[in-house]
């Protein structure tokens, strides 16, 4: 009998991820990429992607989860789910200790108290303002001419960080204009930029409770410059998964799994 595969599409406002597992719940494939406005021919493209290795096609697929803003533009799907659920499902199946996952994407920030099995306890979300979010980061990167990869790192040297007080995206961009006028180092900029967003993310998991284990998700995870921040201002150690910005695609395909076997 054909083993069942399933997917999770996470199409997300900066980035759209696909994670295929099978039925052991193992990882087959995965494909990243920008979001864009053409959501089929993006999802299609990207599930081609991870699954032609295998020498695998959209048909071998017996279910997809998905979840992210754009989760009701899949028609190939055959169940949408939120992304705070699937992101504390993904966090949990990775780190089961988890008690907090902490999600900063393109657009938002979200802490998530994780209960029993990954499941939601409760949440708070910051989405008034992109400067409490990972777009921000991208900006500030492009203002400042480095790319998202020296961002990450650069901040971990610096020894006069320069504080970034503005709430709100617009001033905050003048402020890191103000700064690099005035001919402070890089790295204090994004020490400045890496300790405002932590503080906000910060406030989100003080407000659900960080409990035992917190776990930190989405792509502004792989900015080891915010894991180091956030772990000083929380006074612990932090879980981060190998691929933090797939765990929300994860989450929507092992709910998939679950789906698939309650169908059968």
């Amino acid at each position: 009998m054909k083993e069942k595969i399933v997917a999770g599409i996470d199409l997300g406002a900066g980035s759209t991820k696909v994670v295929v597992l099978a039925q052991d719940r193992s990882v087959i494939g995965r494909a990243r990429t920008k979001t864009r406005a053409d959501f089929v021919g993006l999802t299609d493209g990207l599930l081609k992607e991870a699954l032609e290795p295998r020498g695998l096609s959209h048909t071998d697929l017996s279910y997809i989860a998905t979840t992210g803003l754009g989760r009701y533009a899949v028609p190939s799907r055959n169940i949408q789910i939120t992304e705070i659920t699937c992101g504390a499902r993904g966090a949990w199946f990775l780190f089961p200790d988890t008690t907090c996952a902490l999600d900063i994407g393109s657009q938002c920030t979200r802490a998530i108290r994780v209960g029993e099995k990954g499941r939601v306890k409760e949440f708070k979300t910051n989405e008034k303002c992109a400067a409490g979010s990972g777009g921000f980061l991208e900006k500030a990167a492009k203002y400042l001419e480095i790319t998202m990869t020296e961002m990450g790192t650069i901040s971990l040297v610096s020894s006069d960080p320069r504080e970034i007080s503005s709430v709100c995206a617009v001033l905050a961009e003048s402020e890191i204009i103000s700064h690099v006028s005035d001919g402070y180092k890089i790295e204090d900029i994004v020490r400045g930029i890496h300790d405002s967003l932590a503080d906000r993310a910060v406030t989100l998991v003080k407000r659900v409770g960080v409990g035992s284990s917190l776990t930190f998700i989405g792509g502004v995870a792989r900015q080891e410059g915010m894991i180091a921040t956030i772990q000083e201002k929380l006074g612990i150690q932090v879980n981060v998964p190998d691929e933090p910005e797939y765990v929300c695609a994860l989450g929507a395909a092992l709910f998939a799994l679950e789906r698939l076997k309650t169908k059968d």
